[in-house]
C-alpha cells in the first residue's frame, strides 16, 4: 500500500511540475506572438504588386547550428494550407522548431526535461506528441454588414496538422465536453458544435457577442483538425472539396521564409473595407473605388545559432506616405521605449530598426538569444512576497480598583 501511494504521489507531482513547464512554454509563446504582433503593427511595405520585398530583409545566410526546415516539409505545409477557405489574416506557427529549437535554448534543462515528460503523459493519454506537430495556423475572415447596416465580428479558426490522427483528438473533445458537444451534418463531414451558454446571457444584453456563443471543431483530413466559427469551418470543407479556396498569393506570402518559427501575413485596409460597407454588404455588392495595397503586412521571426531574427514589411502605397509613417512609427517606438522602465525590455526595442524604403516601410531586429533568455527567465520568476509586519495584539489596559474611604461625621 505505500508503494502504491508513493507512486501515485510521484504521478501527481509529474503532472503538477508538467503542467507548470506547459504553462511556462505558453507564456513564452505568447511572448513570441506579441513581438510578431508588434511588428504587424509597426511596419509596412509591399511592392507594386501587393507583396512585400523581403528579399532584401533577408537574414544574411550563416553557419547557424540551427536547423533549417526540409524544403519537401515546407512544401506539404503549402499544400496543406492551399486547402484552406478565403482568409484576410494569417498567423503561422511552427511547433516543431520551437518546442525543440527554441525552448531548449530559452529555458532552464529541469524545465525542458519537464516538458519531455508531460508531453510523453499527453502522447501516452491522447495519442498526440506535441513535439510533432508539423503547423499551427490561426485564421481570420472579416465580413460584410448585414443587409440592415450592423457591423459584423470576424470569424476565426485554428487549424493544426501533424503526426497525429484527427479523428481520436475529435473523439477526446466529445469526451472532455461531457456530452455539450453535438453533432451537425455537413457535406461528407460531421462537424461538433457546442453552445456558450455564459455568453449567451451576455448576448442578450450586448448583442455584438452573439456570434461568439457557438463554436465548433471538424476533422479537415486523417491528420488535420480545426476548430473556431462553425460558419467557417463549413467554409474549411467546401475548400477542402475545391470551393472559395484561399489565394496563391496570401498563403506564399505567409510561407515565403521557409525557416520561420512565427509568421503573419494580412491585408488590414481590405478586412476595414470589407466589415464597413465599402465592398457592400452580405445581400448587395459594391464594386471597390479604391485598389490600393496600403497597408497589407507580412512579418517573420527567425532564428540562427546566437540570435532571433525579426523581419517585416508593410505597404505605403507612395515613398512619401513611406517616409511619413516610418517617421511616425519610429517616434513612436521610441517614445513607448523610454516609457518602459524594465533595462532588459529597452535594450530589446532599441534594437528594432524601422526605415522607408521606395514604396515600402520596413523592420528588421536582431535579438541576442541570451538577452531574451533573461528576459522570459524574469518575467516567469515569482515575485516575492513583500514582508509585511505584523503588529502584536494590544493588551487592554489594566485599571486599578479603587476604594473611597470612608467620611466621619
Amino acid at each position: 500500500m505505500k508503494i502504491k501511494k508513493l507512486e501515485r504521489s510521484e504521478s501527481s507531482y509529474t503532472h503538477h511540475n508538467g503542467g507548470l513547464v506547459v504553462r511556462k512554454i505558453f507564456s513564452l509563446l505568447v511572448i513570441l506572438l506579441s513581438v510578431m504582433m508588434a511588428a504587424a503593427l509597426s511596419t509596412q511595405a509591399q511592392s507594386a504588386l501587393g507583396q512585400p520585398n523581403i528579399a532584401a530583409l533577408q537574414p544574411a545566410a550563416t553557419n547557424s547550428g540551427a536547423t533549417a526546415t526540409n524544403p519537401a516539409a515546407n512544401q506539404a505545409v503549402v499544400s496543406s494550407l492551399a486547402n484552406l477557405p478565403e482568409v484576410d489574416t494569417l498567423i503561422y506557427i511552427n511547433p516543431q522548431r520551437i518546442l525543440n529549437e527554441v525552448v531548449p535554448r530559452l529555458m532552464p534543462a529541469k524545465d525542458v526535461e519537464g516538458m519531455r515528460k508531460a508531453f510523453a503523459d499527453v502522447k501516452t493519454n491522447a495519442g498526440i506528441d506535441p513535439t510533432k506537430i508539423d503547423y499551427i495556423v490561426i485564421a481570420f475572415r472579416f465580413r460584410k454588414p448585414t443587409a440592415d447596416l450592423n457591423f459584423q465580428p470576424p470569424e476565426f479558426m485554428v487549424v493544426s496538422s501533424g503526426d497525429f490522427s484527427a479523428e481520436s483528438l475529435m473523439a477526446l473533445a466529445r469526451m472532455a465536453s461531457q456530452g455539450k458537444l453535438r453533432d451537425e451534418k455537413y457535406g461528407a463531414k460531421t462537424l461538433g458544435l457546442m453552445t456558450i451558454d455564459p455568453l449567451v446571457k451576455e448576448a442578450e444584453k450586448n448583442p455584438f457577442l452573439k456570434a461568439f456563443t457557438e463554436v465548433g471543431i471538424v476533422t479537415l483530413n486523417a491528420n488535420t483538425i480545426a476548430a473556431g466559427s462553425p460558419a467557417y469551418l463549413r467554409a474549411a470543407i467546401d475548400a477542402g472539396e475545391g470551393k472559395e479556396r484561399i489565394s496563391t498569393e496570401t498563403s506564399n506570402s505567409l510561407l515565403r521564409d521557409p525557416n520561420a518559427l512565427i509568421s503573419i501575413a494580412g491585408t488590414p485596409w481590405h478586412s476595414f473595407a470589407k466589415s464597413f460597407g465599402m465592398l457592400g454588404t452580405e445581400t448587395t455588392t459594391r464594386a471597390s473605388r479604391c485598389e490600393s495595397k496600403i497597408g497589407n503586412i507580412y512579418a517573420a521571426l527567425t532564428m540562427d545559432a546566437t540570435n532571433f531574427m525579426l523581419r517585416g514589411a508593410m505597404n505605403a502605397d507612395n515613398p512619401d506616405t513611406a517616409k511619413i509613417m516610418s517617421n511616425l512609427y519610429s517616434g513612436l517606438l521610441g517614445y513607448a521605449t523610454s516609457s518602459i522602465p524594465d533595462a532588459s525590455a529597452q535594450a530589446l526595442l532599441k534594437g528594432i530598426a524601422v526605415k522607408a524604403q521606395g514604396d515600402e516601410v520596413t523592420l528588421a531586429a536582431d535579438f541576442p538569444q541570451r538577452m531574451v533568455a533573461d528576459l522570459i527567465k524574469k518575467q516567469m520568476t515569482p515575485k516575492p512576497m513583500e514582508a509585511t509586519e505584523i503588529k502584536a495584539p494590544m493588551k487592554p489596559a489594566v485599571r486599578r480598583r479603587t476604594h473611597r474611604r470612608a467620611v466621619r461625621h
